[in-house]
This record gives structure tokens, sequence and C-alpha cells, in this order.
């Protein structure tokens, strides 16, 4: 496959069929990433939170502390 960026002149712009090319391998390069990080990081993590609870014990325990630390300064 040639390398269309070889046919193109130093003071010409590039055809619109090129970039859009380009921009379309770019969002699916980042839409790819996206995904991986999806099924990879998120999904996993996502799981082992709802097997061992969620971690909704330690949301409650901030809300009281911070509902405790409130009623503290308003004394």
């Amino acid at each position: 496959m040639d390398n269309p960026f070889k046919k193109i002149l130093t003071n010409q712009e590039l055809p619109e069929v090129l970039k859009k090319k380009v921009l379309n391998d770019v969002a699916m390069i980042k839409l790819s990433i996206d995904m991986a990080d999806l099924f990879v990081v998120k999904y996993p993590s996502a799981i082992g939170d709802l097997l061992t609870g969620g971690g909704t014990d330690e949301v409650e325990a901030k809300k009281k502390e911070d509902k405790l630390n409130n009623t503290e300064d308003e004394e």
C-alpha cells in the first residue's frame, strides 16, 4: 500500500477523504482503549465490589462521621 502522505505537496491541503479516514482511525483507537479499560479494569472491580458487599459500609461510616463532625462544629 502506498503512503498517501507522500503524494501530498507541502503547499497543498489534505483531501477531505484522507482527513476523514485519519480521524475515524483515531476515534476507533480511542474507542478500543475505552472498551479495554471498561472490561479489564472497571468491570472486574465492580464485580469484586458487588461480591464483597459493594463497599457500602465505608460509605455509610463516612456519612456518619461527617454528620458527627458537622454537629460538633455547630456546638
